[in-house]
């Protein structure tokens, strides 16, 4: 599955420098289990967001593939490490179109943006700290808390973002 033409670099970097992908790991290895699937029902009709969701999609796949598949912790480490910088980086640059657009939800938004960044930073910390494992539980949570954010709270942005100059 190629990534969105606008999360590319020449060489394949996503517009977010720190971070670097291959092709997803559901799709390297064959392996049909993706935890999420991209569709229109996710589109916000923002080019720039939807490609920015698409690769959140991605990235929590390559997650969810690598603890299916039990690879050496290293690497779950590191794709949890790079799924937490992207979320950062996606509700920095969401949060700076809403607000150079006036969006008057803009504050609520961002709320949420900063309670999400939280739960998942203090899991990860834990995580890394070797206190707890990856679990179906968390990826399930961050799975459903993503397609509700998108499906809600971003559908909601929407229109005034497409009226008011978001791109």
């Amino acid at each position: 599955m190629a990534r969105p033409a606008s999360a590319q670099s020449s060489d394949n970097s996503t517009f977010f420098p720190m971070l670097r992908y291959t092709n997803c790991l559901l799709y390297e290895t064959g392996v049909k289990m993706a935890l999420l699937t991209w569709s229109d029902k996710f589109s916000v009709g923002i080019p720039s967001v939807d490609d920015q969701h698409i690769v959140l999609f991605e990235s929590l796949n390559d997650l969810h593939a690598a603890m299916m598949k039990g690879n050496a912790q290293s690497l779950t480490k590191t794709l949890l490490r790079n799924l937490v910088a992207y979320t950062r980086d996606h509700f920095k640059s969401e949060e700076a179109m809403m607000s150079a657009a006036h969006y008057p939800g803009f504050l609520a938004h961002r709320t949420k943006h900063i309670e999400l960044t939280r739960q998942v930073e203090d899991y990860a910390a834990r995580f890394e700290r070797g206190e707890i494992m990856l679990s179906v539980h968390l990826l399930n949570f961050l799975r459903d808390w993503l397609t509700t954010h998108i499906q809600v709270e971003d559908h909601q942005y929407a229109p005034w973002m497409k009226e008011h100059g978001g791109r």
